[in-house]
């Protein structure tokens, strides 16, 4: 938002012709762009929440990570057999959103697996993919955070070669805005 109301600051005073400083779209795709809450489908997951259990954390344990989705909202119905049926289902639709994510697939296609079947079965198997696909994350965190002077050495390089390539920026951008550099 900011970028795009500066675009047009500078754009409305005469600046530039709209390609240094160009309107900036968001770039939402897939099937899981908003994650919602494991205890309210309505809801958007997020941290801020009083109840851990409606989360996964990235740095969520293999157990946790099972029990919080074992745990999950659903209802009693059986999972719908197309995706028509998940309209009126928030919670169904949130984790059939998830499983479709991590495992790279179309809701569509998730249902036609396991359309039909019960939550449990259904739920085991989104554990056994969460697992898979976050225990790698957390493993690295975990490295991570055990070796600050490798993220410290991380952040120095990426802000070496940030401050290169805003230093072109920049001078283009204030020769754009009539800015009088120092010589």
């Amino acid at each position: 938002k900011f970028n795009n109301d500066f675009a047009d600051s500078i754009r409305r005073h005469g600046f530039g012709d709209g390609l240094f400083f160009p309107q900036h779209e968001p770039l939402i795709t897939g099937p899981a762009t908003r994650v919602m809450s494991l205890r309210d489908g309505t809801k958007k997951m997020s941290k801020s929440d009083s109840s851990d259990n409606s989360r996964i954390n990235l740095t969520d344990d293999t157990d946790t990570i099972a029990q919080k989705i074992r745990k999950a909202k659903t209802d009693p119905e059986p999972l719908p057999l197309e995706e028509k049926g998940l309209e009126t289902r928030p919670e169904a639709d949130n984790l059939v959103g998830i499983f479709a994510a991590l495992a790279g697939r179309t809701k569509a296609e998730v249902l036609r697996e396991f359309g039909g079947g019960q939550f449990s079965n259904f739920k085991n198997s989104l554990v056994e993919l969460c697992v898979s696909k976050l225990s790698p994350i957390a493993s690295e965190m975990k490295r991570l955070v055990a070796d600050p002077g490798h993220v410290d050495s991380i952040l120095i390089n990426g802000a070496d070669r940030a401050r290169e390539i805003a230093a072109e920026t920049m001078k283009s951008a204030k020769d754009i805005v009539g800015f009088v550099r120092k010589r």
